[in-house]
């Protein structure tokens, strides 16, 4: 079948397995721009890697100014001081070996500032015992629970006391506070942009009683994608957006209201037509991520289609436009949630000048590299 034009074919996609992940630096750049343009520069942004897993990423971020950055797996922290960052801070309270090796990369890269989040005295003390003699202190930033539930401490007096706690541990210092708003799915900007505030009300009530007792504060790590914009106005906090970088299908229809653009795309090719009304891609939930409803990615081209079937290596689409593919024909997809189909892959292709003309690897979807 010849494929209307689209922005995301190759034209040496014969050369290409599938299904593979394709990535677009132009786009991904363009997004960039547009993230430095509402922080208003590299210094109010933290951007989370958890989405690429990237070094090749990573460094076009720091050469545009971003130094600071956001990790959820001591792999991805790893990667992300490899590739020359200045500060990372762990997304993700540590516990059992990870915080031993959190210490191990902080002997590795001295030069790098440390930080993590934490939410319970009893990791105040283990974090504090492997740190106390490390040539530089772990930035502690408190983990507050602003409505997601998923993890952190509400604002309250047992979070006031674990701050305290934090303040008085050798080799720990308490760098500020640390509020991840994932719940806020909000299709309107402006009910989005409400809840927000009403959501960080009680975490800028509890920095000011932190304030008034005389304990320092000096950053405030707030919101995800959708918030990024909302965050962004207020210029003592950090922003960290993730999916940004890459974007999605799912964020590009609930937050059509942010001006970024689809990065990377998945090549599949049909495999089978079982029936006048179906076509079967190789796009299986091993290669596109399954945690959300059908349909998992939108396929150009096809998107009236109505996905049946979705298995480990099938995706089935009833069309009536399948009498126009044929056996092998290339499809493209853009993936309803990006972060966890780049978890799928172990290479993405990179794609100039209209051709796939390279590969990188997505070297922190291991749980271990060096350490």
């Amino acid at each position: 079948m010849i494929m209307p034009a689209n922005p995301f074919q190759v034209r040496n996609e014969a050369e290409i397995l599938s299904p593979s992940l394709l990535v677009y630096p132009d786009r991904i750049f363009r997004n960039l721009e547009r993230m430095l343009q509402l922080a208003g520069g590299p210094e109010r942004l933290r951007p989370h890697v958890k989405t690429h897993k990237l070094p090749e990423v990573v460094g076009m971020q720091i050469s545009q100014g971003v130094v600071k950055f956001k990790c959820a797996t001591i792999s991805e922290c790893e990667m992300t001081a490899g590739s020359g960052a200045r500060d990372v801070l762990l997304a993700h309270q540590p516990t059992g070996p990870n915080a031993a090796r959190l210490r191990f990369l902080a002997d590795r890269f001295p030069r790098v500032t440390w930080g993590t989040v934490i939410d319970d005295a009893g990791v105040v003390e283990i974090l504090s015992t492997l740190f106390a003699e490390a040539e530089n202190p772990l930035q502690v930033y408190l983990d507050l629970d602003c409505g997601m539930h998923r993890s952190g401490i509400v604002p309250s007096e047992g979070a006031f006391a674990l701050c305290k706690k934090i303040e008085g541990a050798a080799g720990l210092e308490l760098a500020g506070l640390h509020a991840y708003d994932g719940h806020n799915h909000e299709l309107d900007p402006e009910q989005r942009a409400a809840q927000c505030d009403a959501d960080f009300a009680p975490v800028l009530a509890f920095r000011k009683e932190l304030q008034a007792a005389g304990i320092p504060v000096p950053h405030l790590v707030a919101g995800g994608s959708p918030t990024f914009p909302i965050h962004a106005r207020h210029a003592d906090r950090e922003c960290s957006p993730g999916t940004t970088i890459l974007w999605d299908e799912g964020y590009g229809r609930d937050c059509a209201d942010l001006p970024f653009e689809p990065a990377a795309a998945l090549l599949t090719r049909v495999i089978s037509k079982p029936g006048d009304n179906r076509l079967c891609f190789d796009l299986g939930h091993k290669s596109v991520a399954a945690d959300k409803p059908l349909p998992r990615a939108r396929l150009l081209g096809l998107e009236d289609a109505i996905h049946s079937v979705h298995s480990e290596e099938h995706l089935t689409l009833e069309t009536s436009a399948a009498k126009d593919w044929a056996i092998g024909d290339c499809a493209y997809a853009i993936p309803e949630h990006i972060c966890p189909t780049v978890a799928l892959h172990d290479e993405v292709w990179v794609v100039s000048d209209g051709a796939a003309a390279a590969r990188w690897e997505v070297s922190a979807r291991r749980r271990r590299l060096g350490i």
